[in-house]
């Protein structure tokens, strides 16, 4: 079976595992003022409404058009008119305060009332591959908004025997979902949402990356498998459908390098599973982190 395509272009690739982790497209490094990574938080955590746009100003008094769902969002919903204040952002560590200069009805201009600053990513990189593709309701939706919240650099619908398939459909409302959980969280790096993936197509980033935790029922619990890892920060968080993993898919993320770690003694939904190991997961990177500077 062949994978769907995502939604828009630049959620198509997966991160390269074997670099940095961080997007290659980047911003001109000339149009923005940088901050660090330790600015992170200051940056992400404005007093005016935020919203999403490809496409920033370059320079202060620079305009660009917002159309479509976000204009729909500000003039609409949140009933913002001409000479309101307002941040926009691009999902990639870009970020402008500005004013909404006019309103018509297909778009509004607004206009940067500063230059735009680029916020690098942080640090911790973890990305989650789970089977939810045969999740029902509101699940599958309550993952993605919880990865992104949390701080998960990428989530890939993972696809194995017991979760075969996911619908183009339901991939086109996720990346809803990842948007409107980034800017209610005040994220300015988006969080990934890639392409479904095989098994096959996962054993080489597993091989690739120096840390991949395969969530197991009565395997070693994680905190523990944490107090041999060393002080990686950055990995693969592997978790499996609803029946889990057939023995055959264990043995051979095992094989390609995967820990296999245990949640406690009761047996967790999908995205509960991914939830919690995750939290523990960046909850653990960020203590490293602190211990380490």
């Amino acid at each position: 079976m062949q994978t769907l395509a995502p939604i828009r272009p630049r959620f198509a690739r997966l991160l390269n595992l074997s670099s940095s982790w961080c997007l290659r497209k980047t911003l001109r490094p000339q149009a923005f003022s940088s901050s660090s990574s330790s600015d992170y938080s200051n940056q992400s955590r404005g007093d005016l409404p935020r919203f999403f746009s490809e496409r920033l100003p370059t320079s202060k008094g620079g305009v660009v058009r917002v159309q479509d769902d976000e204009f729909w969002h500000m003039t609409k919903v949140l009933r913002l008119r001409a000479n309101d204040r307002v941040e926009l952002f691009n999902g990639k560590g870009g970020l402008v305060e500005g004013l909404i200069q006019t309103v018509d009805r297909s778009g509004l201009d607004f206009v940067a009332l500063e230059d735009p600053k680029l916020v690098l990513p942080q640090s911790t990189q973890w990305h989650v591959f789970a089977a939810f593709g045969t999740l029902k309701g509101g699940r599958a939706d309550w993952l993605v908004e919880k990865c992104t919240e949390l701080g998960a650099s990428s989530v890939t619908p993972l696809l194995t025997e017991r979760s075969p398939t996911i619908s183009e459909n339901r991939l086109d409302r996720l990346q809803r979902v990842n948007m409107a959980a980034a800017k209610q969280c005040q994220r300015l790096h988006e969080m990934m949402l890639n392409p479904p993936l095989k098994i096959d197509g996962l054993l080489p980033l597993v091989a690739q990356s120096k840390l991949s935790f395969l969530a197991v029922a009565e395997a070693t619990p994680l905190v523990t498998a944490l107090t041999s890892s060393g002080r990686e920060t950055s990995g693969l968080i592997v978790v499996g459908p609803e029946g889990d993993f057939t023995e055959k898919e264990v043995n051979e993320l095992i094989e390609a390098g995967a820990i296999s770690v245990g949640l406690g003694p009761h047996r967790l939904r999908v995205e509960t599973a991914t939830v919690a190991l995750l939290a523990t997961l960046m909850l653990w990177s960020d203590s490293q982190e602190t211990c380490g500077s």
